[in-house]
C-alpha cells in the first residue's frame, strides 16, 4: 500500500515554509487525505460536535485544508456515516489514507503530527481486539482477573513511555493517551460482574473485594473535554450499569438478572439524572439507555413508562422528539398487523411495493455501508439459512441514502447475488417508519403479509426456532 502522496506533501512543505515566515503565532494546522471507495464527495470536520468545516474531495478523492485559528485538541472527521477522531495541535500537517470498506482498520496517517495519531488509532484497534480476550478473562475469580487486567494496563503504560522517550509526546497527547489506557482498564472492571458466570449478578457484585472499584472516587462524571470521546462514553455506560445493579439488587428479590427488566432500567435512568450534572453528557446517556430498552422490548406498556421517564429527565428537545417518533413507529409494527406499505427498488431500478413481494413466510433484513462488518456477516448468514429453509423468502434491503451503483458495486465485489436484494425508494422516511434500529433488526412475516415478529435478530440462538415456528404456522 502506498501511503505517501508526493504532490500534496510538496504543497505541505511550501505552505508551511511560507507560513513560518508570515505567521509567528503558528495557530493553524493542515489536514488532508485520500479516501478509497468514497461514499460521498465530502469530509466533515467537527469540534465539540459542532461542524467546523465541510471539505469537498477533488477528482482523485483527495483534499487538503488549512484550519485557521486552530483550537488544539480532538477533532472528529466524518465521511459517509463513519467517523474517527484526530488530535490536532499548532504546526501539524496531518494526512490520512483510508478505504471505506475497512474504515478504521485501513486508516493510516502521515506528515507532521502523524505519529501521535497513528499511536491513538492503533490503541483504539488494540482495545477492540482486547475486548474478546477480556470477556474470556471474566470467568476467572476476582484476584486472578485483577492480576491479568493490571498486567495489560502496565504493558500499555510501558508502551506509552517508550513512545514519549522516542518522539516526545506533548502534554495534550499524554492526557488523551493516558485516558485511553485508564478508561479501558476501568471499563474492564465495570463489565466483570455482568460477564462472570452465574445468574445472580447482584450477589456476585457484593462479594467483590471492597477496593475493587476504588478508582471511582477519582472519576469526573462531567468531563467536558472527553464528553465526546468514545472510550469515555463507553466507560460511563459500563459504570452506570454496575452502579445501577448495586442499587437494584438492594431493593429487588430477583435471583436472576434481566437486562430488559423495567425496574432495573428505571434505576439506570434515575441514576444518570442524579449522578450527571452536565446536560450534554446526561442527555446522551439518557437517550442511549431509553433507546436501547425501547428498541429491544415488545411490551408497549413498559415502553411507555421508560419513554415517560426519559422525557421527564432529558433537556434535549430534538432527541426527545426523535425517540418519541421512534416509539410511535414501533407501535405500527405490532404482531399480527400488516407491514406498513413502502416502495423498494431492485438493482435494475424496477419499483415494487413491499407487500407485493411477500407470498410465503418471509424474513426482511437491512444493511448499510456504515456497518460493513454486519453487512458481510448477515449476507453470509442469509446464504446459509436459504439452503436450510428453502420455503422461506429472504428480502434484504440497503437503507443508505446514496446512488444505487454504490451498494450494487459492493454486492458485486463481495460476490453476493442480487436476488431478493433491494433499496428503499425513500431511505430516510422508510428507515424512520420501520424503526430500523439496531441494524440487526429483522422482521418476520407470514404468507398473509402479517407481522409475526417485528424485532428479531438472525444472529441469536433462537432465530432458527423462530423460523421453524414461522414455517409451521
Amino acid at each position: 500500500m502506498k501511503l505517501y502522496f508526493p504532490a500534496i506533501l510538496i504543497l505541505f512543505v511550501i505552505f508551511s515554509c511560507n507560513d513560518d515566515r508570515a505567521n509567528s503565532k503558528m495557530d493553524y494546522a493542515y489536514f488532508g487525505g485520500e479516501i478509497i471507495n468514497p461514499n460521498s464527495k465530502f469530509v466533515i470536520l467537527e469540534k465539540n460536535e459542532e461542524t467546523a468545516d465541510t471539505i469537498r474531495l477533488d477528482g482523485r478523492n483527495r483534499f487538503i485544508y488549512k484550519i485557521e485559528n486552530l483550537q488544539k485538541g480532538l477533532y472528529t472527521f466524518r465521511h459517509g456515516g463513519e467517523y474517527q477522531l484526530i488530535l490536532l495541535e499548532p504546526e501539524d500537517s496531518v494526512l490520512f489514507r483510508l478505504n471505506t470498506l475497512e474504515f478504521d482498520e485501513s486508516l493510516v496517517y502521515t506528515g507532521k503530527g502523524a505519529k501521535k495519531n497513528n499511536y491513538i488509532i492503533n490503541e483504539f484497534l488494540e482495545n477492540e481486539k482486547n475486548e474478546k480476550y477480556i470477556l474470556k478473562l471474566c470467568q476467572l475469580k476476582p484476584k486472578a482477573y485483577q492480576k491479568h487486567i493490571d498486567s495489560l494496563r502496565a504493558k500499555k503504560l510501558q508502551k506509552l513511555e517508550r513512545f514519549n522517550k522516542k518522539y516526545g509526546g506533548s502534554d495534550l497527547f499524554n492526557k488523551i493517551a493516558k485516558a485511553n489506557i485508564n478508561y479501558s482498564y476501568y471499563s474492564s472492571k465495570e463489565v466483570y460482574p455482568f460477564v462472570h458466570y452465574g445468574r445472580n449478578k447482584g450477589k456476585f457484585l457484593k462479594s467483590l473485594p471492597k477496593d475493587f472499584y476504588s478508582y471511582r472516587k477519582h472519576i469526573n462524571y462531567n468531563d467536558t473535554f472527553f464528553k465526546n470521546y468514545p472510550i469515555y462514553q463507553t466507560f460511563l455506560r459500563h459504570n452506570i450499569n454496575t452502579i445501577s445493579l448495586e442499587t437494584h439488587s438492594n431493593h429487588s428479590n430477583e435471583k436472576g438478572f434481566n437486562w430488559g427488566g423495567l425496574c432495573y432500567n428505571l434505576d439506570r435512568l434515575h441514576l444518570v439524572d442524579s449522578l450527571i450534572k452536565n446536560d450534554d453528557i446526561k442527555n446522551q446517556l439518557l437517550h442511549h439507555y431509553a433507546l436501547k430498552y425501547i428498541s429491544l422490548s415488545n411490551n408497549k406498556e413498559n415502553n411507555s413508562i421508560i419513554l415517560k421517564s426519559y422525557v421527564n429527565r432529558s433537556t434535549d428537545k430534538k432527541a426527545k422528539t426523535t425517540l418519541t417518533n421512534y416509539a410511535n413507529s414501533l407501535k405500527k409494527l405490532e404482531i399480527g398487523s400488516t407491514l406498513p406499505s413502502f416502495k423498494v427498488l431492485d438493482y435494475n431500478n424496477k419499483e415494487f411495493e413491499i407487500n407485493s413481494l411477500v407470498e410465503s413466510p418471509t424474513v426482511v433484513s437491512f444493511w448499510s455501508h456504515i456497518y460493513y462488518d454486519h453487512f458481510k456477516k448477515s449476507q453470509r448468514k442469509i446464504k446459509e439459512l436459504k439452503k436450510k429453509y428453502p420455503e422461506v423468502k429472504f428480502i434484504t434491503i440497503n437503507i443508505d441514502n446514496i446512488d444505487a451503483e454504490k451498494p450494487k458495486q459492493t454486492l458485486k465485489e463481495c460476490r453476493f447475488k442480487y436476488n431478493d436484494q433491494y433499496l428503499f425508494k425513500t431511505p430516510k422516511e422508510t428507515t424512520e417508519m420501520l424503526a430500523v434500529y439496531p441494524m440487526t433488526k429483522t422482521i418476520l412475516l407470514d404468507e398473509n403479509k402479517k407481522i409475526v415478529s417485528p424485532n428479531s435478530n438472525m444472529f441469536t440462538r433462537n432465530f432458527e426456532q423462530q423460523l421453524l415456528g414461522l414455517i409451521n404456522r
